[in-house]
């Protein structure tokens, strides 16, 4: 679906290392998801704003999806929506900010 709050991630200046980004790509086999072209992306302790942001994706990135859940609704370029990616353990993207290609979970809800 899409990215995260616009204005704050483009103002970003922090990017993540190329270790961090090894983190979020999945091991060989597993589906992968890309975020929006032409931003950088914060990922966020919890799902929504009001969460500390951990980390921040480069552009193109391609993220796993662990599992979703219901957070804060978010406006991105693939639309709006309350879906929030969990990437890896306590690390959450706006599903409006990644291309699933679906309005809906396309895994299981997180625990």
């Amino acid at each position: 679906m899409a990215i995260e709050e616009t204005a704050e991630t483009v103002a970003t200046t922090d990017t993540a290392s190329a270790t961090d980004a090894a983190d979020v790509m999945a091991t060989a086999g597993a589906i992968t998801y890309p975020t929006a072209p032409g931003y950088q992306v914060n990922v966020r302790s919890g799902p929504g704003t009001n969460h500390r942001v951990v980390k921040v994706l480069p552009y193109n990135t391609r993220v796993p999806i662990r599992c979703q859940r219901h957070g804060e609704q978010v406006s991105g370029p693939y639309g709006t929506t309350d879906i929030w990616d969990s990437i890896a353990p306590g690390q959450y993207v706006s599903d409006a900010y990644v291309r699933t290609g679906s309005d809906g979970f396309v895994t299981v809800p997180c625990g």
